[in-house]
């Protein structure tokens, strides 16, 4: 038989039950050790914790834990009972694996985006190595610019390059 004292009958002064006295269907009293860490606004957390470790082997651990580290260690069974409800055989180490997984595909994701990331600033770097220096306009020689004279023609508004005539654009 469980052993329940936690929530002992001796003291008629009741309160609110906790998630947990009530799942148990026991007087829930002032110093009932689950109610800090089962609110009675949160009845799964100790469903689930009750279905995988039992009632009464969370109030030994309880007792036996200094109170500073209970809120800490509710927590933990919560989560390791919510991890085995997903996955009995391993629990939440079969969370941390699949997590450790994805943790290695991605860093192996960065690793190839930063050889990718090397190798295009690589390439760039020799494309700027062939490209030759800019020179400035004044020392380009365009073809036309010694043999074809420019003119433009005020009373036609037409500009002529050698032969060729364009009328202008704001006519």
């Amino acid at each position: 038989m469980a052993d329940y004292s936690s929530c002992s009958t001796e003291n008629r002064n009741l309160f609110t039950p906790c998630a947990a006295c009530k799942f148990l269907r026991r007087r829930c009293l002032e110093d009932c050790l689950l109610k800090p860490y089962f609110p009675p606004n949160e009845p799964m957390k100790f469903i689930v914790a009750h279905k995988i470790f039992g009632a009464s082997n969370i109030i030994k651990l309880l007792q036996e834990l200094p109170a500073t580290q209970r809120a800490d260690a509710v927590n933990s069974l919560v989560y390791e009972a919510n991890a085995r409800m997903r996955d009995p055989i391993y629990g939440s180490a079969g969370v941390i694996s699949h997590l450790h997984d994805q943790m290695t595909k991605l860093q192996a994701q960065v690793a190839l985006a930063q050889a990718q990331i090397s190798n295009l600033q690589s390439q760039n770097a020799n494309l700027m190595t062939l490209i030759p220096k800019q020179q400035s306009l004044s020392d380009h020689h365009y073809p036309f610019q010694d043999s074809t004279p420019l003119s433009y023609d005020d009373n036609t508004d037409i500009w002529h390059l050698g032969e060729t005539t364009w009328e202008s654009f704001w006519s």
